[in-house]
């Protein structure tokens, strides 16, 4: 006897999400909605692509894509490529999204992707900048956590003596590198902290082969950190993006996964930043 009242409940839901659908497909502008779907077709894999391609994706009359690509070239977003068959995006594109996106810092962008991966790990997520010899943590989004380590937002530690430090360093030239450190002997903050300048590069090498860098007690006892490059325009490391978790946690399987959601998490915020020039105090 209850089986009808509920048959009945579920016909009335999904009445009500069909309903619910039509009134939106009621202020859907088909031709704005195709437009953009081919704007989004183009690629940096696939800055070129034909009309018939592009017609054959969609599922789209060709004659509709024709009119649709004569548009978007009328409007400047697209043009044809050198062969004057096939199209590429022009930079009209770059500016609807970009120029507004320039105007927010570089913390702004990185702030929700920063909870993202605290949220996807579990830890405490960090951006940091370069500011001549010192790192600077400017992005921070904490995660309760049994241990804590003494940084918070505007705190400045040495970079040659910091993971974050040797991935914002490794740009550098050793001419360069031994500029910003004259001295013969490197502060030693532990016992990791590399000795010499000549140490410092070698390790900076080493890093360059590697998606990201990880270390346990290398600044502070009890806390392990894990670093990746941020890159700007120009393939240039403006930032470091990373975790700190407890010196105990020493599972590889799980190092492993914070790895690839640190990754993906600079890969990102990279990507925001391609097309935009980030104004940081990093000097050489």
């Amino acid at each position: 006897m209850t089986a009808a009242p509920a048959a009945s409940l579920s016909a009335a839901v999904a009445a009500g999400d069909d309903a619910a659908d039509k009134e939106k497909d009621k202020y859907t502008v088909p031709g704005l909605e195709r437009g953009l779907l081919i704007l989004s077709q183009f690629s940096r894999h696939e800055p070129v692509l034909s009309a018939p391609e592009i017609a054959r994706r969609l599922g789209i009359p060709r004659s509709t894509v024709f009119r649709l690509l004569t548009t978007l070239e009328q409007l400047g977003f697209i043009e044809h490529d050198a062969t004057g068959r096939d199209y590429r995006l022009t930079a009209a594109v770059l500016r609807l999204g970009f120029e507004p996106m320039a105007t927010k810092d570089l913390t702004e962008l990185a702030r929700p992707i920063l909870e993202r991966l605290r949220d996807a790990t579990g830890c405490t997520c960090n951006l940091v900048v370069r500011d001549g010899r010192s790192v600077v943590y400017v992005g921070r989004v904490a995660q309760h956590s049994p241990y804590a380590n003494t940084v918070h937002l505007g705190t400045r530690l040495p970079a040659h003596a910091t993971l974050f430090g040797r991935v914002l360093l490794r740009d550098l030239s050793f001419e360069t590198l031994q500029t910003l450190y004259p001295e013969e002997r490197l502060h030693q903050v532990t016992d990791k902290t590399p000795a010499t300048v000549a140490e410092l590069y070698r390790l900076m090498q080493h890093d360059r082969h590697t998606d990201y860098v990880f270390d346990k007690d290398y600044y502070e006892a009890g806390i392990a950190t894990l670093a990746v490059p941020v890159w700007g325009g120009g393939q240039k490391i403006i930032a470091s993006l990373g975790i700190t978790v407890s010196s105990a946690d020493d599972d590889t399987a799980r190092l492993s996964h914070l790895a690839s959601q640190a990754c993906r998490a600079a890969r990102e915020l990279s990507g925001l930043l391609d097309h935009i020039v980030i104004a940081t105090n990093s000097q050489h």
